[in-house]
Order: structure tokens, then sequence, then C-alpha cells
């Protein structure tokens, strides 16, 4: 303010011209459904996958259903050979003899993707793996345990077999990256993050279940990032599929948020009419209610979330069950000391049979109220998707107006307090010196108020930016999944 001691000086100006006013046309969407998924060569039109469950849950009926409606069908590996009435004779074998004819039976329905479900604790991993590279499925989805050592991962690239590994964390994720990388110079196609809230065994302590830590928006994202590193280090694109608990359009939309590029879902496919389980076990989801879902402990030793019925109850009460046993399917069962064979349990249940077995079900099956195809949950879950994303493209259009009118305010606010603050107090100043101290006061009071309204002007300009990017990096998003360019407003 060296001005005030010397009038002679110029009073100074503050110019807006350095500032750049933002300008930005808003695109509007150029298209009407959700991003494909494309896992290396692989590309389906929905980013859908339906998990894979067994025991029979989902084989060649539910799995082209959902493969011929742009989705991933997915076949379940463990204990298929259950569907065999001599499964008790063929042991083991029976289950890659039905699941070379559950492959079989599945492209006969689709031309679709299909992929198959591959428990790595089961005992005959290798075999059922070494049929789902034979039969050239698209893909294979490696959970209940790491897929690190013995992967036979120049047969599988040979065949053209992708591999998706299931996981309950980023530790877990990078472990598997890291170790292909110093065993096989290559990394998997692609991963699955569940959350506690799937059904079936769940890769968490029991007191993790319910701890926000662990959720799956928690654990996405620390995948998405871990996952992030290979891909700018080999890259290639390595798609997250975000899993466990996923029940609508716009549960989909948040897990893209968070950087998932597809979903899995299995309970909400439980009640279709194309999933392979007997009506009587689809109906059990339909008429649970919330407190009917429940954490068991299941005889391998994980905790599981199931559906109450008698047969648990039972199991709870100490009361004896059957214990048949074929042969050791699972390394962690041990028939002696078990309270019953799981894999007996869940087979009858797939039959209907509920009083010697019972459902494994996601969090949200009691939100079922009815048993619907395929074509009808895929084409709600997208419309459910497409609403939620207009909504929040509208909020951010909205925001951003806002925005620019509140900067509009800031600027004409700034120029006329400007013109007429700072000239009639120069003018005053100039012509009574003998009150010099007054008016420098207030002079000073003025400026510093011209000041903080100009900061206000850039905070604001600040948030503006920030929306204008949020919505640049929307529609770069959903254009880069698409191969389309957002069309100009």
């Amino acid at each position: 303010m060296d001005f005030i001691k010397n009038p002679g000086l110029k009073l100074p100006k503050i110019h807006l011209n350095n500032i750049e006013w933002p300008r930005f046309r808003i695109p509007k969407i150029g298209w009407s459904t959700m991003p494909k998924l494309r896992i290396g060569d692989v590309v389906a039109r929905l980013p859908v996958v339906q998990g894979g469950m067994g025991v029979g849950i989902s084989l060649s009926g539910l799995a082209s259903a959902v493969a011929n409606e742009g989705g991933i069908g997915v076949i379940a590996a463990n204990s298929i050979g259950m569907l065999d009435p001599d499964y008790y004779a063929k042991n083991r074998d029976a289950n890659a003899v039905a699941l070379k004819r559950e492959i079989r039976k599945t492209k006969e329905k689709t031309s679709g993707i299909i992929g198959v479900n591959i428990m790595v604790a089961v005992n005959d991993f290798q075999s059922l793996l070494r049929v789902a590279i034979e039969e050239k499925v698209d893909l294979v989805f490696l959970g209940a345990g790491l897929p690190i050592k013995g992967i036979p991962v120049e047969d599988l690239r040979s065949a053209g077999v992708k591999v998706v590994p299931i996981v309950s964390s980023a530790r877990a994720a990078g472990l598997i990256f890291r170790s292909w990388v110093k065993r096989y110079a290559d990394i998997p196609d692609a991963v699955v993050v569940e959350g506690p809230m799937a059904g079936g065994h769940l890769g968490f302590k029991e007191d993790q279940i319910g701890d926000p830590d662990f959720a799956l928006e928690k654990i996405l994202s620390g995948t998405v990032a871990e996952i992030k590193r290979y891909e700018d280090e080999w890259r290639r694109s390595i798609p997250v599929i975000a899993a466990g608990g996923i029940h609508t359009g716009s549960d989909i939309y948040n897990c893209f948020k968070l950087g998932a590029r597809a979903v899995q879902l299995g309970t909400r496919f439980v009640a279709t009419h194309e999933c392979d389980a007997d009506i009587r076990f689809k109906e059990s989801y339909v008429s649970c209610r919330k407190d009917d879902i429940e954490i068991i402990k299941s005889p391998v030793g994980m905790p599981g979330r199931a559906i109450k019925n008698t047969f648990l109850k039972d199991v709870a009460s100490g009361k004896k069950q059957s214990r048949k046993c074929a042969w050791q399917c699972l390394k962690s069962c041990d028939i002696k000391t078990a309270p019953y064979c799981l894999t007996l349990a869940l087979d009858n249940a797939r039959k209907g049979i509920l009083e010697k077995g019972f459902a494994f079900s996601g969090s949200n099956a009691y939100r079922i109220d009815r048993i619907i195809s395929v074509k009808e949950l895929l084409k709600e879950l997208k419309e459910q998707y497409l609403c939620t994303r207009e909504k929040r493209i509208c909020r951010l259009r909205g925001e951003y107006e806002k925005a620019l009118e509140r900067l509009v305010a800031f600027k004409e606010e700034y120029l006329v307090g400007l013109k007429e603050g700072l000239n009639s107090f120069r003018d005053e100043y100039e012509r009574g010196m003998e009150k010099g101290d007054m008016f420098r006061e207030e002079l000073l009071m003025n400026m510093d108020k011209i000041t903080s309204l100009k900061d206000e002007y850039r905070n604001a300009l600040e948030k503006a930016d920030l929306l204008k990017q949020e919505l640049i990096e929307f529609f770069q998003r959903y254009s880069l999944q698409n191969r389309l360019e957002p069309e100009s407003a």
C-alpha cells in the first residue's frame, strides 16, 4: 500500500483477464446400455458375470441363458459328479466326466461366453482344470484358495482360456499376481473381488463379516489400486469384477464408480426359471425373511451364509446327520469328525430335499419376491443401472451450472466493487488529504474486502473446474469402455 504514503502513485488495478473463464459443452449420453466387459479378446455385451454355484445350482441351463443375453454364464464344477446316480461308485472320476458333459451341453445351447468355476480347495482341482482346458471354455474362475502352484499357464494360453482368480482382499490379489510373475512370467486376465455379503463359504473370519473395514467398497477400492500397478507395468487391461451382496442396477453403478468394470451375481440368478436347482430350492429364497439368513460354521471350518431351516437347527442342536462319503473331495474335510457331509447336504438341497440339506444364499436373498426369467432379470438390472447413471449425470450437470451462475455473480460483484469502491475512495482521498488517515483506513478495509471477494471467486472457479473434470472423466470412462465418443450438446 505504498500509494497511500505517496499520493502521486497510481492505485493498483486488479484484473480478471488472467483467470480462464470455464467453458464446457456438456455432452449428452449417446448410448443406452451398460459398458461392455473386455477380458483379453473375450468381449461380453453386458458386464455381468453369473456366479458359479454348486452343488449343481449353476449348470448348462442357467449358464447358457446368461450367455445368450450377453453376460458370462458360469458352470460350477465342484462335486458336479453328484448329478450322476453312480457317483459313489465312480468317486472322483465322476466329476471330470460330468463337467465335460455339462460344458458340451452348454455349448449346444449358446454361442455366448461361458466359464467354469473351480475350487482350488478340492482334491480333483487339477483334473477339473484339465477338462476346462481340453473343452476350451472361455474362462476359468478359480476360488476357495490361491491359484498359485501348479497352474498349467502355457496350456491355458494355448487353449485360449482366460484365468480369473477370486479373492477377498487386495493383499490376496497382490500375492497371486506377484507369484505368477515369478513362477510363470505371466499374470491372470482379470480378478473377482468378493465381499462378505456373498452367499456360501466366505473368505473372511466371522468377526470380519460385519466389520465396515472389510466391506466390499473397502476391499474393492484397494484391489483396484493393487491391480492398477500391474496394468501399468504390463500395459494390459485387467478388469476387476466386484461380487458379494450386489442386488440392483444401482449397486452395479456404485461398484463401477469405485473402479470395477463388471460385477458377479449369484443370489439373483437362483430365483430365475433357468436356474438348474429344484423349484423348492428357489422358493426357499422367495419365502425367506431377513432374519432367516444366518452365518453358519461349515464342516470344512469356514463361515458361510445360508438360509435357516430344520436341517441346520438339527445340526446346531447336535443331532446326527448322514455322513456317507464317496471320497475326500475337500482337502480340509475330515468325515470322521464332520457333523455331516457338506456335499451331500448341498446336493439334497439342489434336488429340493431341504429336510436333508440347506441352501447357501447371499445377504440380500430376502429381497427377492418372485421367480423371473434371466432375460427379465438382466433387463431390470440394466434399467436400474441406466436410471442411476442418468440421475448422476443430471446432478453433476446441475451442480456445474449452479457453480457457473455463482461465478457470474462473483465476477459482477467484484467488478462493481472494484469500480465504485476504489475509484470513489481515490477521488475522496485526493480531495481530502487532511483526512488521509481516515480514508487510508477505509481504503485498506475495502481492499481487504475486494481481495477476499477475489479469493471467493477463485475458490468457486476451482470447484467449477473440479465438477467440469468429473463430468469429462465420466464421459471419457464410458466412451472408452464402449469405444464410443459422446455426442456434443
